[in-house]
């Protein structure tokens, strides 16, 4: 009998990966949070006529949110791929869905990605960058797919299940 874990652990990957983005993040911050100050100020010295006097802060909260959204996704999708892990669903569709969730490592990246992007192109042009757009679809569509597929496998019964 294969263990349970066996099935998902491309989604179980995928979510340590965000885990470990949050931790990373963290240790980055308590270490060297002026490597972040930093290039947020060369960013804007660079290009002053970007951004407004309160910038520098905007542009230092965008990864701190990178953060926070690394650890608040990497935890719920933790429990939902072990959720999906102990389902009655099969071996392929916990494998699919446990996938699709751990996929929602692309939100906390947007917004990193929206973070380096802002000293280089301004805020406004960082939340709209294509790659933040894509990331940020990618993140939530899977996460909601692969959510939708854990409800609709625990809650509807599978053809094949007897009363």
């Amino acid at each position: 009998m294969p263990n349970q874990l066996d099935y998902v652990k491309v989604g179980l990957g995928l979510v340590i990966l965000t885990l470990l983005m949050n931790i990373g993040l963290g240790v980055l911050f308590g270490v060297n949070e002026d490597m972040f100050q930093n290039y947020i100020k060369a960013g804007i010295a660079a290009h002053p006529e970007l951004f407004r006097p309160t910038s520098q802060d905007g542009i230092w909260r965008l990864v701190q949110r990178a953060h926070f959204h690394a650890g608040g996704v990497g935890a719920f999708s933790l429990g939902l791929v072990i959720v999906t892990a102990l389902s009655g669903m099969s071996a392929a569709r916990k494998q699919w869905t446990a996938a699709l969730i751990g996929l929602s490592i692309f939100y906390p990246m947007a917004w990193y990605v929206m973070f380096f992007e802002a000293p280089l192109i301004g805020s406004r042009a960082a939340h709209e960058h294509w790659l933040v757009v894509l990331c940020t679809d990618i993140g939530v569509g899977c996460l909601a797919l692969g959510l939708l597929s854990l409800i609709l496998g625990v809650f509807l019964p599978s053809k094949s299940a007897k009363a």
